[in-house]
């Protein structure tokens, strides 16, 4: 399944990240796939065990709604603090950072517009691993 995204037209009038992919409607499915990929991998899957997933998915798509330039509805911990009890390792961010990328490569989002999303993801490195 494809989410609406705009074209190159639409885009270019457009100024947020989250508008340009396609609003609330594209980040609450890459959200739902994300978390498919993520809940089916046996390297990462583990540190959700005790996770309440529908809270977990709220907040992510408020996070990512604010971190791409939309709407600030996001009132949970910092990247920091909301990771720093799990004792993450580079490669567990890897995985995470794939999952990412292959939810964007699923939903057909342009490669521009893919290479900013992981722009963002990887300028939260160091606060998710406590480094």
């Amino acid at each position: 399944m494809v989410y609406f995204v705009p074209n190159k037209k639409q885009r270019d009038v457009m100024t947020s990240l989250y508008e340009r992919i396609g609003g609330e409607g594209a980040v609450d499915l890459a959200v739902k796939i994300f978390y498919r990929k993520v809940l089916a991998d046996p390297s990462i899957n583990h540190f959700f065990e005790n996770t309440d997933m529908p809270r977990q998915e709220k907040h992510q798509k408020a996070f990512l709604t604010y971190a791409f330039g939309g709407p600030n509805n996001y009132s949970g911990k910092g990247m920091r603090a909301a990771h720093k009890r799990l004792a993450l390792k580079e490669e567990h961010f890897a995985a995470v950072a794939g999952h990412l990328k292959a939810t964007l490569q699923e939903l057909k989002v342009p490669d521009d517009l893919q290479a900013e999303v992981m722009v963002i993801a990887a300028s939260t490195h160091d606060d998710v691993l406590n480094i």
